[in-house]
């Protein structure tokens, strides 16, 4: 595990950018696995600068996100599918057949799950999986439980996850309270795994993901495990790095 330390939340966007855009150069049909949320927005405006610019191409990639809110459609403007459109998406040259989102209106949740999967294995797996992380240590949707859940699966989202996300929402009762994630094992699979946090507020949480025992408690703790993965912070989360050293 390599961690890297930025000033601030602009340079961790620029770092991340070119790390995607870096891939995406050494190899145009990159498989990207994309992440959501306030973190990664930063990543994206850069990659579009760069993209603009005319350094890099989306013609070839493939993409697949983490995860999307059950029960919301891809034009509700809390869904994932929504963001990813106006965040990236409808802004670069990518083919439309090329992007991968879990269904959050399928009829039948398990049949896919079971399709998104298929679909990952059929395109070689995730080249680079972009992650972010959850107060409560989730990456994608997978929750703190007794046991990792291997492969994309219906979540029922923790209070603690509910509570972050409600800032997006008119009220915390608007929040779903169920989503379709990537599993462990599939995350796991991924070559590479770029793994962001900023704020202060991450600094408990990313102390113990890299330092503390490896346990579904804390889903992103098994990260620990794999072979090539950067966890790129601002100086805020990485705040309590120093207390390992020290002591």
């Amino acid at each position: 595990m390599r961690i890297v330390v930025a000033r601030d939340y602009e340079e961790l966007s620029k770092k991340a950018a070119n790390i995607l855009a870096s891939q995406i150069t050494l190899k145009p049909d990159s498989v990207l696995g994309l992440a959501t949320g306030a973190t990664p927005v930063g990543t994206y405006m850069e990659l579009l600068r760069i993209y603009n610019e005319g350094d890099i191409s989306f013609s070839e990639a493939v993409t697949f996100n983490l995860d999307e809110y059950y029960g919301l459609d891809k034009e509700n403007n809390q869904s994932y599918y929504y963001f990813m459109m106006e965040h990236l998406f409808k802004h670069v040259n990518i083919k439309h057949k090329n992007i991968h989102i879990p269904d959050g209106r399928a009829k039948d949740i398990q049949e896919e799950c079971i399709h998104y999967e298929s679909k990952i294995a059929k395109a070689g797996g995730i080249d680079l999986q972009l992650l972010g992380i959850g107060r409560n240590g989730h990456i994608g949707f997978n929750e703190p439980d007794v046991k990792f859940e291997a492969e994309t699966h219906l979540v029922t989202l923790d209070e603690d996850t509910i509570e972050a996300n409600s800032r997006f929402f008119i009220s915390p009762e608007e929040v779903p309270k169920q989503a379709i994630s990537m599993g462990i094992k599939t995350i796991m699979h991924s070559k590479k795994i770029l793994l962001l946090a900023s704020g202060e507020e991450k600094a408990e949480i990313i102390y113990n993901m890299i330092y503390g025992k490896i346990t579904p408690e804390l889903p992103a703790s098994v990260l620990q495990l794999h072979p090539d993965v950067i966890v790129l912070l601002d100086e805020e989360a990485a705040s309590m790095l120093n207390k390992n050293r020290t002591s």
